[in-house]
Order: structure tokens, then sequence, then C-alpha cells
């Protein structure tokens, strides 16, 4: 008895993951991001203790990297698409677009289908044992959530926001499948040398948060794909 319990606990968190994921959506129709997001950051919570949890039990399981991506897909994917299909059904349209507002909302939902994408090929690839190819699932969903919550009033006031709208849909979409590495933060030490890049994007997240507070999440997660591809083009140039 007590075995199968043991083995069914992190299936159990992750299915908490999924659960939270499932709420979140509740709560994007209902046009309320701030409890969304909270929920999307809940079932974050999750995610990383249901992996932790299998490797320290000894418990690891085919069906719990299944259950683990379908719950991700939920969680990551559909639910921050749903924030941005709310946010695009209630921002300024211009009048030329207007006759458009009952079906550009549904474009949000290529962030749900990348997102699936996305998780897929994290599963096969090999290469994603310590860092990262391509922007992680629950970094596109906090950067939706925080840019909704911190910068919704402005986003949903400006009829020319739509265009911006659209335009980060594509191109976070783009990010979360593109060949493009992108560093992990994990520490195997925690000395400076070799941590550089880990140290330099934790310390400049501090000034982002107290001068862009909610919406500063957006921020930092733009600013890791650009340390990123700094980075790597460092490594190409050395």
């Amino acid at each position: 008895m007590a075995n199968i319990i043991t083995r069914n606990i992190p299936n159990t968190i992750t299915c908490c993951n999924l659960i939270s994921g499932c709420i979140a959506i509740y709560f994007a129709f209902l046009c309320q991001p701030a409890t969304a997001l909270l929920c999307i950051i809940i079932g974050a919570v999750f995610d990383f203790f249901d992996g932790m949890t299998a490797r320290l039990l000894g418990v690891s399981s085919p069906i719990g990297k299944e259950l683990d991506s379908l719950a991700d897909v939920i969680t990551f994917g559909a639910a921050p698409a749903t924030m941005v299909f709310s946010l695009l059904h209630t921002i300024d349209y211009p009048t030329a677009l207007e006759p458009a507002r009952e079906v550009l909302p549904y474009t949000a939902y290529i962030i749900a289908a990348f997102s699936a994408l996305r998780l897929a090929k994290f599963n096969l690839d090999e290469r994603q044992a310590t860092s990262f190819i391509g922007l992680p699932t629950p970094a596109n969903a906090l950067f939706w959530g925080s840019l909704i919550v911190g910068a919704g009033n402005v986003i949903t006031s400006s009829p020319g926001m739509l265009f911006v709208v659209l335009a980060l849909i594509l191109l976070s979409s783009y990010a979360l499948v593109a060949e493009i590495p992108m560093f992990a933060l994990k520490f195997k030490s925690w000395g400076w040398k070799g941590n550089e890049l880990r140290y330099l994007f934790i310390i400049s997240c501090f000034p982002l948060l107290i001068i862009f507070r909610t919406s500063g999440f957006a921020i930092i997660i733009a600013w890791y794909i650009i340390l990123s591809a700094i980075n790597n083009k460092h490594k190409s140039q050395n």
C-alpha cells in the first residue's frame, strides 16, 4: 500500500498543476487576469516540485513524463492564451478593424499550439538536459500573464496596441520553438566563475521589478531572451 501511495505522489502533484491551469482558464474567461496569473504561478510551483519529488523518491516513470507535458500544455499554454483571448476582446480596435473583433481574439490560441509543439520537442530533444533550446513554456506564460496584469490598462486603452499584441503573439510563439540556445538557472557551484551570466541576470532582475513591478516580469523574460542571444553570439565568436 505504501509503495502505491509513494509511486503516485509525483503524479498527484502534476495533476495539481493541471487543475491550477484549468482554474486559471476559468478566471481568464471572467476577465480576472490577476487571479488567472496567480493560478499559473501556483501551477508553476507544482510543476517545479513534481519532478523533484519523483527523483527524490526514485519513482520517475514514462507516464509521469507524459502527464507532466499534458499539464504544462494546460497551465502554460492554454491558460495564458485564454488571458490574451480575453484581452483581445476588451482592447480598443481601430475603426477599420472593429468588424474583426469577434475573430481576431482567436489568434491568441496560436500560443497554445506552439506551447504544445515546444513541449513535444522538449520530450524528444536530448540536447536540453542542462539548458534550453527555445523559450520554456513557463517563462512564456509568465511573460503574458505579467504583461496583461501589469500593463493591461495601457494595452486596452490604445487602438495601436492591437498590432503590438498580435506581433507579440507571433514573436513569442516563434521563441518557443526557435533553435536558440537559452541558459538555464541551474548552478553546479555557487562561485562566480562559470556562473557570470546567471548572476548578472539575477542581479539585473531586482531593479526591473522595483521599477516596473508586475509588468517587470515580462521585461525580465524579454531580457532573458536577449541575454541568451548575446551569450550565443559571444560563444560563436570565440
